[in-house]
């Protein structure tokens, strides 16, 4: 073969991959978008956090260790300290004292609306603070598993045992001074925090299996020992089941605005977070939303 012949081949072969890459180019199969390089949505919210709640890792923050008003979201460690009590009874029953009705009318609280009287299981008490937000099912469960000797006494020692708890998972920059998430003028945290804790509560399965709960009647035993059919107890949560929603929990105040700490799975993916200070409930919503497919895109 001459040595034109094999110049001439050359050239033809120099030209077929010029070709083929131009093509590549032109398809963007060479420039693939990695999943690192998802952009970071805008959320209205003052605060935001969001992590793979597999791992740990942070994947979203806007003011995320911004000191913040939590108002019912405080409600989670409400839980995370009850269901951390050594020999937990879940079916013990508490009598519904009127202590716990004249709190919810002189602050004007969400209620689960329990009967004073009735007997009701600490299980119950859960789904009925967590659900429907009750804040008579709260101040109950401050009051079984605070120490001393009044109603006042035991519930300032539930917070306590709130606060050390907290100090113990290491969330520096929260502080309780309710059960409830009704501020005395001391109750903070992040949305940094928040996560963290929920992250930490997740992984108790009676926690898991209540916030993500839609609905639930509880049956109580009156004074007279006959059985009481409640109410149904509606989670206020309206994201559950969206796009592999598993909960966790609503919060909403005059100063507070509008709160939500979620946890979401789906396709093996898991994101957690927090949004805080939203000035309405349908942006609190359109803010998850973003944060949790945000997440799966990062994570996939």
């Amino acid at each position: 073969m001459t040595t034109a012949t094999n110049r001439k081949r050359r050239l033809r072969n120099c030209a077929a991959v010029a070709v083929t890459s131009g093509a590549l180019l032109a398809t963007g199969a060479l420039t693939a978008i990695p999943a690192q390089a998802v952009t970071a949505p805008a959320i209205t919210a003052k605060s935001g956090f969001l992590m793979n709640s597999a791992t740990g890792k942070t994947l979203f923050s806007k003011a995320g260790s911004t000191h913040r008003l939590t108002a019912s979201t405080t409600k989670i460690m409400t839980a995370k300290v009850v269901l951390s009590q050594s020999n937990l009874n879940l079916d013990a029953k508490v009598t519904i004292k009127k202590a716990y009705s004249d709190y919810i009318v002189s602050r004007g609280a969400s209620s689960a609306h329990l009967i004073v009287g009735d007997k009701v299981t600490v299980r119950q008490l859960l789904y009925g603070m967590l659900l429907p937000s009750g804040c008579d099912a709260a101040m109950a469960l401050a009051d079984k598993y605070g120490s001393g000797s009044t109603v006042s006494a035991r519930t300032k020692n539930f917070i306590a045992k709130m606060n050390t708890t907290a100090r113990g998972l290491g969330l520096t920059n929260t502080h309780f001074d309710s059960f409830d998430g009704i501020s005395n003028g001391s109750n903070y945290s992040t949305a940094r925090d928040l996560t963290v804790l929920a992250r930490s509560a997740m992984k108790s399965s009676t926690f898991k299996a209540v916030v993500k709960t839609k609905s639930y009647r509880a049956k109580t035993t009156t004074r007279t020992g006959a059985t009481r059919t409640m109410g149904t107890w509606s989670n206020t949560n309206t994201l559950l089941g969206w796009n592999g929603t598993l909960g966790i929990k609503t919060g909403s105040g005059t100063s507070a605005k509008y709160c939500l700490v979620f946890a979401a799975t789906k396709n093996g993916e898991s994101v957690m977070g927090a949004v805080l200070t939203a000035s309405s409930a349908a942006n609190r919503t359109a803010d998850v939303k973003k944060l949790i497919n945000y997440g799966y895109a990062r994570i996939s």
